[in-house]
């Protein structure tokens, strides 16, 4: 008995898609049917990935989308709803991250992950959602008008680590986020949750785990290893798919144990 997943006919949003996770979602996401519209300020990223996807036989689009404006915001959602249609699963991905002592942070840091990982990712979930409720409560009987939010968290949300401590304020923000919009939400079929990788070996932090104190962190770990983009496909369909109407306002750790 084999069980499938299939996304044909929905329209995907995902935030941050120029590398990294984003890039990995996007590809996932295309590769179970829907159509997914990437968005990040790296315009040239994006359309090498859209290229990669339609080269696969994945339907593609680009919009350009800084989360730290409001009206970046509004444009981008417009923009992806014209072209390609209501907007059915946001993958919220956006992320930013600084290294420091507690001491050491100025305004300019908090601010810039504050911006990003918290107002950016309300403001766009909320644009979002103001769409879908619309949908929601002016649909004929029988319409599909459900929505799928996946908001991109962090164990650092759930467990404080040494030197990033902003990063995990931020992000233990995003979880309770998504709890408030899956109690508010959830009466019109929109179903928020969110997923908080541990230790993901990325295009960005590629070469840190090559480095003596990268090693040494990996030793730390449960497992002695850290993981994959790919590693997280299977979680982030199954949000994404209409089999998950009964999951709303979960939590769900990533992280190889790491947080147990």
């Amino acid at each position: 008995m084999s069980y499938s997943i299939d996304l044909s006919g929905r329209v995907a949003l995902i935030t941050g898609a120029s590398s990294g996770l984003g890039a990995q979602f996007a590809r996932t996401l295309s590769k179970a049917g829907a159509a997914v519209v990437l968005a990040s300020r790296r315009l040239d990223k994006l359309k090498e990935l859209r290229a990669q996807i339609e080269g696969e036989g994945g339907d593609a689009h680009v919009v350009e989308l800084d989360v730290t404006d409001l009206d970046s915001i509004k444009s981008a959602v417009a923009h992806a709803e014209t072209e390609v249609g209501s907007i059915d699963i946001l993958i919220n991905n956006s992320g930013v991250s600084t290294t420091q002592r507690i001491q050491d942070v100025s305004e300019e840091d908090f601010d810039f992950m504050f911006n990003t990982n918290v107002k950016g990712a309300f403001f766009v979930a909320q644009e979002v959602g103001k769409r879908m409720l619309a949908r929601a409560r002016g649909a004929a009987p029988g319409t599909f008008t459900g929505g799928r939010i996946v908001n991109i968290a962090s164990m650092a949300g759930l467990r404080v680590l040494p030197q990033i401590s902003v990063y995990c304020m931020s992000k233990a923000a995003v979880v309770q986020m998504t709890k408030a919009m899956a109690l508010e939400w959830g009466k019109f079929g929109i179903n928020v949750n969110a997923i908080c990788p541990g230790y993901i070996d990325t295009e960005m932090n590629h070469r840190h785990w090559q480095t003596e104190q990268g090693r040494k962190l990996m030793q730390m770990l449960p497992r002695k290893r850290v993981g994959h983009a790919k590693d997280l496909d299977a979680v982030l369909v199954m949000l994404c798919s209409n089999e998950s109407h009964f999951i709303n306002g979960a939590v769900i750790s990533a992280d190889d144990g790491f947080g147990a």
